[in-house]
């Protein structure tokens, strides 16, 4: 393909993006393949000679949308947004084509990990100057790290590549960490000989979009010098509507921060954004400087230093586009646009005594289910799931099952919103008519 190929062919693909994108919605949110259906569609091996681009392009239909879970679709409810926009979308071609190189963070998953690390690097270091006899190996047998019991998986897969001891706090009936589940259970551990270094909060649960408290967690976690870092992936985007800004409360007392512009920013996935209050400590974990690597400002802030991969994509430049064309004030209103929605599909929950709300709704997620048993709800998913008309996941939440309905499409309108109430509604009716009387 060359240049004046590029650019025919490149219309083309902005023309089926575009249409893509206008006509998602009528389009089956779920795909219902099954795992292996692309064997019959293409061939064992990779062609011998060359094929037509028009061959290849045929084929996105043919083979690949078949199998896809539009997460863009204004019918998707599940998980939590997955950002997505145009600007974004024309800066992450722009990015592709300059190809660089850089030398921060891909993901939430990665920003707790490299905090963790960084956290176990710094205590090793702190113990051995007071106590130069000990060994790190013999160190890091006796670290211990905590996390709500409502954290999202990958902060306990950190602790399984960090080779480390992880507890979980239990939580109050908000599925909050409060101050004193913390402090019972650091004086428990230290009675034990055990060393605590480390604590994840989270601002925005994956459950049920849950804030630990922070301003409790914070002052034990600094008076215990141990490192805290805070997860805020999904919820740390609403930060920029000064109504949400209390829900940060306790930030000052942070080591390091994460959240996700990839998620409700409008920036396309991957995207994920960390702040750390004191760099050399990071840089302490990692830096390693082989002369190939070596140039005139590296100590400006070299970011190779301040994670695994040596490299990264050029992540900012998506940032900056959205940033520039959609402006603080259309970030705000988006945000407050799905917050308005969760609230009206709340509204709705509410309205019908056969369900119950099962967390406070406070961002774009709520968690509801019908009044009854877990497998009564398990059936719900199913046939809500089984149908493909909108996608949901579920959440366990102090013992229940509870259906979640998080708002994540950029297009996602009240109609959309109403439908999946009438939709959930209708076959909540047929599942309690066929229970025995």
């Amino acid at each position: 393909m060359d240049a004046a190929e590029f650019r025919r062919r490149g219309k083309e693909m902005v023309d089926y993006v575009a249409d893509y994108l206008e006509n998602i919605e009528k389009r089956q949110v779920y795909p219902d393949v099954e795992p292996g259906y692309l064997r019959s569609l293409i061939p064992e091996e990779a062609p011998e000679e060359a094929e037509s681009y028009e061959d290849v392009f045929k084929d996105i239909e043919r083979v690949i949308m078949p199998g896809v879970t539009h997460w863009h679709s204004p019918y998707f409810y599940a998980y939590f947004p997955t950002a997505n926009s145009f600007p974004a979308m024309l800066a992450d071609m722009l990015c592709g084509a300059i190809g660089c190189i850089g030398f921060s963070w891909g993901t939430a998953s990665e920003a707790t990990l490299i905090a963790l690390l960084a956290a176990r690097s710094k205590i090793v270091k702190l113990i051995q100057a007071d106590h130069p006899d000990r060994s790190e190996t013999h160190i890091i047998s006796k670290l211990v790290a905590y996390s709500s019991d409502q954290a999202h998986s990958s902060v306990e897969r950190a602790g399984l590549i960090g080779g480390l001891r992880m507890k979980k706090i239990p939580t109050d009936n908000k599925f909050s960490v409060r101050g004193d589940a913390l402090q019972k259970v650091l004086e428990e551990d230290r009675a034990t000989g055990l060393i605590p270094f480390f604590f994840c909060a989270t601002l925005g649960t994956t459950p049920s979009c849950a804030f630990d408290c922070v301003t409790e967690l914070g002052p034990i976690c600094n008076a215990e010098k141990i490192w805290m870092h805070i997860d805020a992936a999904y919820a740390g985007s609403a930060f920029i509507c000064p109504e949400f800004r209390p829900l940060l409360n306790g930030i000052e007392f942070a080591d390091s921060f994460n959240f996700n512009p990839h998620k409700w920013l409008l920036v396309n996935f991957d995207c994920s954004a960390m702040w750390v209050k004191n760099r050399s400590d990071i840089i302490g974990a990692f830096k390693m400087e082989p002369l190939y690597l070596k140039h005139d400002h590296q100590e400006s802030g070299n970011h190779s230093h301040w994670q695994i991969p040596l490299g990264r994509r050029f992540r900012s430049l998506k940032i900056w586009f959205v940033f520039r064309m959609y402006g603080l004030k259309g970030l705000q209103a988006y945000i407050r646009k799905h917050v308005g929605l969760a609230k009206e599909f709340e509204s709705l929950v509410r309205a019908d005594q056969r369900f119950e709300i099962s967390a406070d709704v406070v961002l774009g997620l709520v968690c509801f289910r019908l009044k009854g048993s877990n497998e009564l709800n398990e059936t719900l998913l199913k046939r809500i799931n089984n149908a493909r008309k909108i996608h949901l996941v579920p959440c366990q939440l102090a013992g229940k099952f509870v259906l979640r309905f998080a708002v994540c499409a950029r297009t996602t309108e009240s109609r959309h919103v109403q439908e999946a109430w009438c939709h959930i509604s209708h076959l909540a009716s047929e599942l309690l008519q066929e229970l025995p009387h």
